[in-house]
């Protein structure tokens, strides 16, 4: 599942990534036609921006206590397009990647929901047969078991009711007698 699951991720991140483009380009677009956009949006990121990349170059650098000069209006209105472009970017990819945790996670509850009612229903038929079990144990033990000489002496009368059935005429009594006997002695 998740070896099928990996692919389709990245082509929705990259869909909505391609989808994301068009909507910051037109972000951009405002940001170079409005003067308010420009004026309060764009400029203030893109001066800050570019007065902590100045000011780390120039730390690196050795240099220290340089003033640094703020860019033209036109570079820092291109500047500050471009943040706040890349900025929609990251926002609706960092939304896709929030809505797939939520989802996975809501996924990952029900599955543990599943698994706790089946733990459950197995335990209750684990009590069940339990109690069955216990159940036929009293029967059997309140039933006298049948001794093995009870079982000898039902069967040798079965099998006297089947000679008696075969034989229904003895010849004499001294005959039927003996067989009688011999019956009795297995």
């Amino acid at each position: 599942m998740v070896v099928g699951a990996f692919p389709m991720a990245k082509l929705l991140y990259l869909g909505i990534r391609q989808v994301s483009k068009p909507l910051a380009n037109r972000i951009k677009e405002a940001a170079r036609r409005s003067e308010f956009f420009k004026t309060y949006i764009c400029l203030p990121p893109a001066q800050l921006y570019h007065w902590v990349e100045m000011r780390t170059k120039m730390r690196i650098m050795g240099f220290r206590g340089t003033v640094i000069k703020p860019l033209n209006e036109d570079a820092a209105a291109e500047l500050g397009a471009e943040l706040l472009g890349e900025a929609t970017i990251f926002v609706v990819g960092g939304g896709c990647l929030v809505l797939e945790y939520w989802r996975h996670q809501t996924h990952q509850r029900h599955k543990e929901e599943e698994q706790r009612a089946a733990w459950d229903a197995m335990r209750d038929e684990v009590g069940r047969l339990a109690l069955a079990l216990e159940t036929l144990q009293v029967q059997m033990q309140a039933a006298p078991a049948p001794s093995a000489l009870e079982e000898l002496q039902a069967q040798m009368r079965e099998v006297r009711a089947q000679l008696c059935a075969r034989d229904p005429q003895p010849a004499s009594p001294a005959v039927s007698a003996a067989k009688v006997q011999e019956s009795a002695q297995v």
